[in-house]
């Protein structure tokens, strides 16, 4: 039986940048995974296959609508090739992954490929696809299993019609009629990714804004310029039945009202969210606990009720980011090797790929005010900057929220331009503690998209933004 200091189930980013962490601090690592390949959610089915094809979208987008103003013309129709942008897609997911099992050469880390689990707190049965089982023995083990999509009682995802972020990524067609449910980040960009490409985009939100864990006011905003692309939005609707046949699907609602309404699709994409997933872990074995909401149970430390066990990612607690995942992972090996590692929560940043881009850490307004903390804002339009009116990105606007009194960060939050890039500055701010002030004094590169972080910092420490 082959004997490990860490084993980590599941190779998403969360579990293989802690292999690699165990791994670069002298320890003999596994990682065990179910799939034929590695990279979990985020390189497979997730992070990088979307920006793929909002990336590849938004270039057919400024090919259709915007060449022509730059003084670009392009003899005859610009057409889409459907299949090709899959192809690339899956080629860049390819290459990802390819890239994940390198790191794993280099690193020493043995790989098993098949179903983990626990048949006590320090073995691992690994169910392999021919049908054999081979057990390891591990000294500490990280469960890095990651989440599935989330679905609503009534509805039987078919994954023909009636379709998760999974197959959104690989239709064999442009819809006609895409109806989505749930105004969340998954739903908003695979939305975005096939308005472009000419289908009718209609949204239906339980809550009463789209993005409704962001601050408010990018709520409104980024509303506002997906409606002036052509989504349709409904919120503050209750869907009640969702019923698909060869052709269509019909989606039953409630409005805000309680009346009901009517809509037909040809695709169904439910985006209502993620739930951990732990199946076929027997956790139970190990001494492992779960929470009523199906995450595994961990302290401040992400060390389960088996003090030998951890658990990293969307499988417990918190925001179920690839990044806070990866942060988890370098924390928990750290921990391992006696390091005094710490994570701050309130700064891992949020971001939203569509474009404009959304992105965010700290505090909300709504936050603020529930907590009673006396603050001051700040917020400039990306309309007022040149590098804005040189590329024709001028929706979006920077807020920055700081303390009333010392003038301390507490939250920034942006929409626009290369925004998902723009967060990091605002993260090293507070990492830093940094004033409002101190970044107003920060010289800026004229002209980029961060000017607007610096002036709306002048509009938080004096209302003196100098160009608006």
């Amino acid at each position: 039986m082959s004997q490990y200091d860490v084993a980590v189930i599941g190779s998403g980013p969360g579990g293989y940048v802690a292999a690699i962490r165990c791994a670069q601090l002298g320890m003999k690592t596994a990682i065990i995974e179910k799939y034929a390949t590695l990279g979990g959610t985020c390189l497979n089915v997730g992070c990088i296959p979307s920006k793929a094809l909002l990336d590849s979208s938004h270039h057919y987008e400024h090919a259709v609508k915007h060449f022509e103003d730059h003084g670009i013309e392009i003899p005859g129709d610009v057409k889409i090739n459907l299949d090709k942008m899959i192809a690339r897609k899956q080629g860049i997911v390819d290459q990802t992954c390819d890239g994940v099992n390198y790191l794993m050469k280099k690193n020493n880390i043995d790989v098993f490929e098949g179903l983990g689990s626990f048949t006590d707190a320090t073995h691992i049965a690994i169910a392999k696809a021919d049908g054999s089982t081979e057990t390891i023995e591990a000294k500490h083990t990280i469960i890095a299993t990651g989440s599935k999509p989330s679905s609503l009682p009534f509805i039987t995802i078919d994954k023909k019609r009636v379709i998760t972020s999974t197959e959104a990524l690989k239709l064999k067609e442009i819809p006609k009629h895409l109806v989505i449910i749930g105004g969340g980040v998954i739903g908003l960009e695979l939305g975005q990714v096939y308005r472009r490409l000419g289908a009718d985009v209609s949204v239906v939100e339980f809550m009463d804004r789209i993005v409704p864990g962001m601050d408010k006011a990018l709520s409104k905003e980024l509303q506002k310029v997906l409606k002036k692309q052509g989504v349709k939005f409904y919120t503050s609707h209750k869907v009640t039945g969702v019923v698909g046949n060869k052709t269509e699907v019909t989606i039953t609602a409630d409005d805000k009202k309680g009346n009901p309404v009517t809509f037909t699709g040809d695709y169904c994409l439910v985006s209502v969210g993620r739930r951990p997933y732990t199946d076929g872990l027997n956790t139970e074995a190990a001494g492992v606990k779960l929470t009523d909401r199906g995450q595994i149970e961990v302290n401040d430390h992400l060390q389960t009720a088996a003090s030998n066990i951890y658990a990293i990612g969307d499988v417990v607690k918190g925001a179920m980011l690839a990044h806070k995942a990866e942060e988890e992972g370098v924390f928990v090996a750290e921990t391992l090797a006696g390091q005094k590692p710490h994570i701050d929560y309130n700064l891992i940043p949020g971001v939203v790929y569509t474009w404009p881009e959304v992105a965010a850490v700290g505090k909300t307004e709504e936050e603020l005010k529930e907590a009673g903390i006396a603050y001051k804002s700040g917020q400039f339009p990306f309309r007022a900057l040149g590098r804005s009116r040189a590329s024709s990105d001028l929706d979006g606007f920077v807020k920055i929220l700081a303390d009333k009194t010392t003038d301390e960060v507490l939250g920034v939050h942006m929409i626009g331009a290369r925004c998902a890039d723009l967060i990091a500055e605002a993260v090293t701010a507070m990492e830093f503690r940094a004033s409002a002030e101190d970044i107003s004094r920060m010289s800026h590169a004229h002209p980029t998209f961060a000017e607007a972080i610096k002036e709306a910092a002048l509009a938080a420490t004096e209302d003196r933004p100098l160009h608006v």
